[in-house]
């Protein structure tokens, strides 16, 4: 597959959330810009800490015109028990085989204590009402990234 730039269409996806809705990207299409965050690993302390800033600026990403969605390879019961735990208010999708997160280009190699294992590398994209990928942000540090990518949708809406 082809690497995935800003500037291409995003592909499409629909994947079971914690709440055991069916979730597609096309579901968004023309009405809302979609914030598609990939993250490691539910209940991880980097992890909780990036869900919950976004949970507490998901007002005003709603404001900007833009739906925030989550992604790891956790199942549909454990991204329950994360919502719940950590009152997130929006969906966290489960893709438990990892197609997505392959075609998303963010299935890679990682290495942790000598190590080497396949993972999400935490990665943030910012696809548009009309389907396009306007804005990537590879391998996340999560503190201040919830409100840069807030400030870029808001540059999107005008």
């Amino acid at each position: 597959m082809a690497e995935l730039k800003e500037g291409r269409k995003a592909p499409a996806f629909t994947l079971p959330s914690g709440d055991g809705d069916k979730i597609s990207l096309k579901q968004y299409r023309d009405q809302h810009h979609v914030v598609l965050y990939f993250y490691p690993r539910d209940m991880t302390s980097g992890c909780t800490k990036e869900a919950e800033s976004f949970r507490d600026l998901r007002d005003q990403f709603a404001e900007a015109g833009a739906v925030i969605l989550g992604v790891s390879t956790d199942d549909p019961a454990r991204h329950a028990r994360f919502t719940e735990k950590s009152s997130l208010n929006f969906p966290l999708l489960s893709d438990v085989e990892a197609k997505v997160a392959d075609k998303y280009g963010v299935w890679q190699e990682k290495k942790m204590a000598g190590r080497t294992y396949m993972g999400i590398v935490r990665t943030t994209f910012v696809i548009d009402k009309s389907g396009t990928i306007r804005r990537i942000w590879p391998k996340v540090k999560v503190a201040g990234h919830a409100e840069e990518v807030l400030e870029f949708v808001r540059e999107l809406q005008s």
